[in-house]
């Protein structure tokens, strides 16, 4: 049975296609939900770094497929929202904010 923790440990391998930094560190994914009686149910709230990204519907799809190959996941749904807008400054790691120079 996955669990959020496990989603998102898995999601550290999805590098954001023009910053090559992970979407866990970059702080883009915003919610995991693991529902079902197995939870084998996946629903993932993320955004993009600009809402015109001319990728995402690329970087959606990486996300959905990532998620649907773990083990025990029998359906995922990757949801794009730009509420809140993402900040850096707010929702990054630290690590990533010293890579982007952000103090």
């Amino acid at each position: 049975m996955p669990t959020s923790e496990d989603v998102r440990a898995t999601l550290k391998d999805v590098l954001d296609p023009e910053l090559h930094l992970s979407v866990i560190d970059l702080g883009l994914i915003y919610d995991v939900s693991v529902e079902g009686d197995n939870q084998e149910h996946v629903t993932v709230t993320m955004t993009l770094t600009s809402p015109m990204c001319p990728v995402g519907p690329q970087f959606r799809k990486e996300v959905l497929d990532k998620v649907e190959s773990i083990e025990g996941v029998k359906s995922a749904k990757v949801d794009i929202t730009f509420s809140p807008p993402w900040d850096p400054r707010e929702m990054a790691s630290e690590d990533v904010k010293m890579m982007l120079g952000i103090w």
